[in-house]
């Protein structure tokens, strides 16, 4: 990798000026923040879901269901299928329809769990949860192509956490809000209603604000449109850049990003999906207690995740560290300390309740320097092919996510115990 110039006047352009970018960047960062609160809801919902007894007696529940990490799971089925054509696709066409198509389509089936749930029991939950998951296999490349076309080179790891700290704090607001609605009167199929709603809503805003690339936004100055296009090496011919398969396929920067995400989405996931039924059944906290706490991790995750992209900026701009030096220091903080946690809790019990929680909390939150590691390298190793190479490591990992949550059923049983829970993860 080697480090791009920029003209002076645009440099100081950046540092003095919001521009339309920062608005598409946005736009980018509520898109994550309500899609992925569809993907992580479950976890906290199927709590309330299997409750013996619901906040309200005009609540259904379902506590005979025994399934519930298989159906966590299922998710994940449909996500693994569509990553590197979707990639392709949003590459060739433009990923703003795609990604207005992946909120219509995920809201929907987000409001119609509860009647599928009534009607088809555990297999109801699990038809909408693989669409669901299928749907947004065409999220993250999508994501990565349009932040790819947006973001100059020394804003790269800002704009990019900013955008990814979105899902971040989807994760945590997803965890909250449903828990609280779980825990009233309300009940559990109001959460999902309510996701639903949200999202739909904020598709048609995106498609009335949100344009592919400066190029085909129609009030972008020209000055800022240079200074993009200048700097994040992206080809802005019509005709398509062919993508380099083998490049791709023998290339040793791609193959450890790759395997880095994969051991990444194996912890990650199963701490998403697991935390609020560890926090319940180990930690026996109420449900709008656990989805407090469940969220707090997180939290962190958002903080580290936003906070320490200016830095890595900052680390590149000022010719402190080169782009590689930079990725790979940050990217060592983010897989190093969330090990140790998970090792640390191996050893720990349920009398020590404050020890486990700062132990998740490293274990979820320290992976925000990944962001700027090896999630935004992808940018960096190719530009006009971010999204195909975000599809081939997603799609990749998105195996691990599936076995993570499995992992903690073969190694115990449908529900969480103190002592597989860390061996699973």
């Amino acid at each position: 990798m080697s480090d791009v110039s920029i003209p002076e006047n645009v440099q100081t352009f950046r540092m003095k000026k919001l521009g339309v970018r920062h608005f598409q960047i946005l736009l980018m960062f509520f898109t994550l923040l309500i899609i992925n609160g569809h993907r992580v809801m479950l976890s906290v919902a199927i709590i309330a879901m299997t409750a013996e007894t619901p906040p309200d007696p005009s609540i259904p529940t379902y506590p005979n269901w025994t399934n519930t990490d298989t159906m966590l799971s299922s998710f994940f089925w449909g996500y693994l299928v569509p990553q590197v054509g979707a990639a392709q696709l949003g590459e060739h066409f433009g990923p703003k329809w795609f990604l207005f198509a992946t909120m219509i389509i995920g809201s929907i089936f987000n409001m119609l769990v509860p009647t599928m749930a009534a009607g088809l029991g555990p297999t109801g939950v699990i038809i909408c949860r693989v669409v669901q998951g299928f749907n947004q296999g065409f999220l993250f490349p999508s994501m990565h192509t349009l932040i790819s076309r947006w973001t100059p080179l020394y804003e790269r790891s800002t704009m990019s956490s900013v955008v990814y700290g979105g899902a971040n704090l989807g994760n945590v607001v997803s965890m909250i809000v449903t828990g609280a609605i779980c825990g009233s009167s309300l009940g559990w199929p109001a959460a999902f209603y309510m996701y639903g709603g949200c999202g739909i809503a904020w598709a048609i805003l995106f498609a009335i604000l949100a344009e592919n690339s400066p190029s085909s936004h129609k009030k972008i100055s020209a000055e800022e449109k240079r200074y993009i296009e200048s700097s994040n090496s992206i080809s802005h011919m019509k005709k398509k850049v062919p993508t380099p398969w083998r490049a791709i396929a023998t290339s040793l920067p791609v193959w450890s990003v790759v395997i880095t995400t994969c051991a990444q989405a194996w912890g990650g996931y199963t701490l998403l999906t697991e935390i609020p039924s560890y926090m319940s059944s180990i930690m026996n906290f109420d449900i709008n207690s656990n989805s407090q706490l469940s969220a707090l991790p997180f939290c962190v995750l958002f903080l580290i995740t936003v906070g320490g992209a200016p830095i890595a900026d900052r680390l590149i701009s000022s010719k402190t560290l080169t782009i590689g030096t930079t990725r790979k220091l940050f990217n060592l903080a983010g897989t190093l300390l969330p090990a140790a946690a998970l090792l640390g809790l191996g050893f720990v019990d349920s009398s020590q309740k404050d020890l486990t929680l700062v132990l998740l909390v490293v274990a979820v939150g320290a992976g925000g320097f990944c962001n700027s590691g090896s999630v935004v390298n992808l940018i960096d190793l190719a530009p006009n092919h971010a999204g195909t190479l975000q599809g081939i490591s997603n799609g990749s990992s998105t195996i691990c996510s599936i076995l993570g949550p499995l992992s903690v059923q073969f190694f115990g049983n449908d529900k969480v115990q103190s002592d597989h829970f860390p061996t699973a993860s």
